[in-house]
């Protein structure tokens, strides 16, 4: 804790940095030239141009990852020629013959060209393909409102996906295919498991998710019995993410603990978190040098990661202002997981403010220094943020639950939750604890008359320190009001005179502005012309902060004031 930062960053880059050259990101040597058929194969177009005619898309959107864009050209191209291809075979009842290689560069500069394509001659109106060239959240979700800015009626997403459920576009997923050497693996996995009768889930990253059902076959001819290989699933809240489960941990999830994982691939750090708890050990397979013979297996430990989490979610649990950043406009649900967590801030007696930031860094989020911690919503993946770089900590909305609650509730077991849907389905009896104990209490007039004294004293649990402010919305100056009589609800809230002690927050609309207590106390600047009192004096005609009539006219013939001489 000692190198937490004491101011918030710089936003500014550097001089001696402002002409550095950045590093492109490429997926492969760009000397390497790569065929049209390994490049469909990777891409699988084929299965993309299949599911686009069978369900007639018209406008369709393509997004790619930084590290695909070089290849997007030629997969757009050879998306367009095979629709091309259709419309000529619906119209002639025959197929184009091959084209040369030059006569395919000559297709790929034109298709690229004319990135849309118009009615036909026949008056139908033809496919239209559109390369998304940035997306405005994460590349592993589906870029809904860049899509919808082209009126896009499909999203083809290529790459890694974390397979959120989308609120409002179909989406064809391409995982792309990544070869796999065979016997490597089966080398590493027999090393790692010697005895046949270990029960093991062997899963991979999506883009090698192809090679998972070869590797079974090839270990049950090894003599392994108990093992299971997981199939792609849309469904981030199953036991283990968006793959499939043996049928006992269907029946019962806790018998997944009985089972070890054999992960291809580093998979995302909260798969690693949200599985740690629920099998008996991960071994990792990589796969950035397959081209070695001996590629050992590495036992993931998230038990430091975990630590670290607990304790920065621990010291949030005095903070009087939070942040919700919207992180996603496309996962499905997003916006109840958004009302769940204003409500749960506003019952703990705290403010929150929402923002909407696009791609996430500490350069955003560190122009609001008033904001005492910030919760993600947003896909199971992205809303895990290693926040040692921001200047205020970023949680997820199931690490804020744990932080609200009161020191004697909270327990930390080491599970841990990624998927935001599993938050909201969270039984009702843990989700209305709070509840009750503000029926039973908040609400009865010997707490409104009671001293705010009376409430038990806040400490933050890292420096000891008492926090007077902890719960801002909880503040007794609206209470002192009710007690002489007077109404702090409805139209004449806003004119209502509060009493204002030392220490009270201020107040807009006859509610407590922790945002606006902050700007007129402690923000040093607040906006163009904060820096000088702009006066108003009917005897000093000659003010220099008075609007005065400028110049007016052309450039060689204009007047000043109300001169009449053109200069």
């Amino acid at each position: 804790m000692g190198s937490e930062m004491e101011t918030a960053p710089v936003l500014s880059t550097p001089d001696d940095r402002i002409l550095e050259e950045t590093k492109p990101v490429v997926s492969r040597d760009p000397t390497t030239r790569v065929s049209d058929d390994e490049l469909s194969i990777t891409y699988d177009i084929e299965r993309t141009l299949k599911e686009i005619r069978q369900a007639r898309y018209k406008r369709i959107a393509l997004q790619f990852p930084d590290d695909m864009l070089p290849d997007a050209p030629r997969v757009f191209q050879l998306l367009s020629r095979g629709l091309e291809r259709e419309e000529v075979t619906n119209t002639n009842g025959a197929e184009p013959s091959n084209q040369t290689e030059a006569s395919n560069a000559d297709d790929l500069s034109h298709s690229v060209s004319q990135l849309q394509m118009e009615e036909d001659k026949t008056g139908k109106i033809a496919p239209r393909l559109t390369i998304l060239a940035d997306t405005s959240y994460g590349t592993c979700c589906v870029d809904e409102v860049a899509a919808e800015h082209v009126d896009a009626d499909v999203v083809v997403h290529y790459g890694r996906s974390c397979l959120s459920p989308t609120a409002r576009l179909p989406v064809i997923y391409v995982f792309t295919h990544k070869a796999l050497p065979l016997e490597p693996v089966v080398r590493a996995f027999k090393a790692t498991y010697p005895d046949p009768t270990t029960k093991v889930v062997i899963a991979a990253d999506v883009t090698y998710a192809d090679h998972v059902q070869t590797v079974y076959t090839r270990l049950v001819e090894e003599g392994y019995g108990d093992l299971y290989a997981t199939e792609v699933v849309h469904e981030p809240s199953s036991a283990i993410p968006n793959r499939t489960v043996p049928e006992s941990v269907r029946e019962s999830p806790e018998a997944l603990a009985d089972w070890q994982l054999f992960h291809i691939s580093d998979p995302p750090t909260a798969l690693m978190m949200t599985l740690a708890s629920r099998v008996a050990a991960i071994h990792i397979y990589p796969t950035d040098n397959l081209g070695s013979e001996n590629v050992k297996p590495l036992p993931a430990s998230t038990a430091a990661a975990l630590r670290r989490r607990y304790a920065t979610l621990t010291s949030l649990t005095t903070v009087p202002i939070w942040g919700i950043l919207i992180n996603t406009l496309s996962v499905k649900n997003y916006l109840h997981i958004v009302e769940h967590v204003k409500e749960r801030i506003d019952k703990a007696g705290k403010k929150s403010y929402m923002f909407v930031v696009g791609k996430l860094n500490a350069a955003k989020v560190a122009n609001f220094s008033e904001i005492g911690g910030w919760v993600v919503i947003g896909c199971w993946e992205s809303s895990l943020v290693d926040s040692k770089d921001f200047w205020k900590p970023v949680i997820t909305p199931f690490e804020l639950e744990l932080a609200l609650k009161d020191d004697a509730d909270r327990v930390w077991t080491g599970a841990w939750q990624s998927d935001f849907q599993a938050v909201l389905d969270q039984p009702a009896q843990e989700a209305s604890g709070d509840s009750k104990e503000i029926s039973n209490g908040a609400v009865s007039e010997e707490d409104d008359m009671s001293e705010p004294e009376s409430a038990p004293p806040e400490f933050d649990l890292r420096t000891g320190r008492y926090v007077s402010h902890s719960r801002p919305m909880r503040d007794p100056a609206p209470r002192a009001s009710q007690l002489d009589g007077s109404s702090t609800s409805g139209p004449s809230a806003a004119r209502a005179l509060a009493r204002r002690a030392k220490g009270d927050l201020a107040m807009i609309g006859g509610a407590v502005s922790p945002g606006a207590e902050y700007l007129r106390s402690q923000r040093t600047w607040k906006g163009l012309g904060s820096d000088f009192d702009i006066r108003y004096d009917e005897e000093d005609e000659d003010d220099s902060t008075l609007v005065k009539e400028g110049r007016k006219g052309i450039a060689r013939g204009y007047t000043v004031g109300d001169a009449t001489n053109k200069h």
